[in-house]
């Protein structure tokens, strides 16, 4: 008889968020979320969003 068990350790660091005042360019957002470790498919579906929320203009294409 298998008996499922799952004990899971969840350990939360601090963070920072910048509030960026006035227009960013999209270079400076992929670059901003590149430096912090997120990853290509990660991006792609940030920039997705805020695409929908039409806080983005402008046309993606995914290749």
């Amino acid at each position: 008889m298998i008996v499922p068990e799952t004990e899971i350790d969840i350990e939360e660091t601090d963070g920072s968020f910048t509030i960026l005042n006035g227009d960013v360019s999209l270079q400076e957002l992929v670059d901003g979320l590149n430096a912090i470790g997120v990853g290509a498919r990660q991006t792609i579906a940030i920039l997705q969003a805020i695409k929908a929320a039409g806080a983005l203009h402008a046309d993606l294409e995914i290749i």
